[in-house]
């Protein structure tokens, strides 16, 4: 979840040319931790210039992403590689349930233009463009998904210092329209989301939702489904770092009378090595184990078994993403 946190100001984001100078000083085998700290810090610079609270998926989106986040009980393998041009090409292979799926992607990055193309086992090629800072402060993404010629989409986005907004159309004859606006200041955001269908002349959705972020806590309200479902969430960080938080979500859905709860936490052991774990009303307790084999390659082991039906054998996920 976002957060618009007052404080001191924050200072510029180094400059690349100066840290690649300096870089170029260092001992040979401080190069390559040193390159992947400038990556980051030039990364980092980029993403501080989308300013203002965020867009309305970003409501909730920390205690969502804690919860749920790279918890699979698949078996999955993905290898990218990167060139010095700018091309990436990822390679995954999955394994769900007795099935196995194949994808391969590609990846291009030119200045502002980011060209993602993908294809998979049944045949589905997927392409994303996006464009950044065709006028200041927006972002555009087109995609479409062949053989379905009805998936084209196209969205803009436009981030001020108070306030987002977002708009999704269908690249079909009859077009869904999708909506959305957040305005915040001082930690408090507000969105809402409508989606319109023009071919039915009815809305396929509404939504509304309020955060408040703080250095030490954040904690949201959505209410979802044309209104059936509220979710409300909080996240409380252990340290300045916000590398280990507990988080709880709660949700009410009134058309069938049921709620649902959900508490997890993470703990950072090492540099390295993180874990998870969460327990749902349910009686699903769920954990996860993430190391760093080496910089930015990331091997997952997670499991999750049912406390109220114990004589049921658990379940195991193993993931491993391989990066040069």
């Amino acid at each position: 979840m976002f957060v618009a946190v007052t404080g001191p100001v924050a200072k510029p984001p180094p400059n690349p040319a100066h840290l690649l100078l300096s870089l170029s000083l260092l001992p040979s085998h401080f190069r390559l931790k040193s390159f992947h700290l400038l990556s980051h810090s030039v990364s980092a610079g980029a993403a501080a210039a989308m300013k203002g609270p965020g867009l309305f998926s970003d409501i909730g989106k920390k205690a969502k992403d804690l919860l749920n986040k790279d918890y699979s009980c698949d078996q999955k393998l993905t290898i990218s590689t990167y060139s010095a041009s700018g091309v990436g090409l990822t390679s995954a292979a999955v394994k769900k349930g007795g099935l196995y799926s194949f994808d391969i992607g590609t990846q291009y990055k030119y200045k502002n233009t980011l060209i993602d193309v993908k294809v998979d086992t049944n045949s589905n090629i997927s392409t994303t463009l996006t464009l950044s800072e065709i006028l200041p402060s927006t972002k555009t993404i087109a995609s479409f998904k062949l053989p379905d010629y009805n998936s084209g989409k196209l969205e803009i986005q436009y981030f001020h210092d108070h306030a987002s907004v977002a708009t999704a159309v269908a690249l079909k004859q009859s077009p869904v329209v999708d909506l959305s606006g957040t305005i915040g200041v001082d930690g408090i955001a507000f969105g809402a989301e409508a989606g319109f269908d023009t071919a039915s002349g009815t809305f396929t959705k509404y939504t509304a939702g309020i955060s408040l972020g703080k250095p030490d806590y954040s904690a949201s309200i959505i209410l979802a489904d044309m209104g059936d479902t509220l979710r409300a969430s909080y996240i409380f960080h252990l340290d300045e770092m916000q590398k280990n938080a507990v988080v709880g979500e709660v949700t009410r859905r009134f058309s069938t009378n049921e709620n649902t709860f959900t508490v997890g936490g993470q703990y950072v052991i090492d540099p390295q090595t993180t874990v998870k774990s969460k327990l749902e009303n349910s009686g699903k307790l769920a954990a996860l184990l993430q190391h760093e084999l080496k910089p930015k390659s990331i091997l997952t082991v997670s499991g999750e078994f049912d406390t109220k039906a114990l004589d049921r054998a658990p379940k195991f996920g193993l993931a491993l993403a391989l990066k040069p």
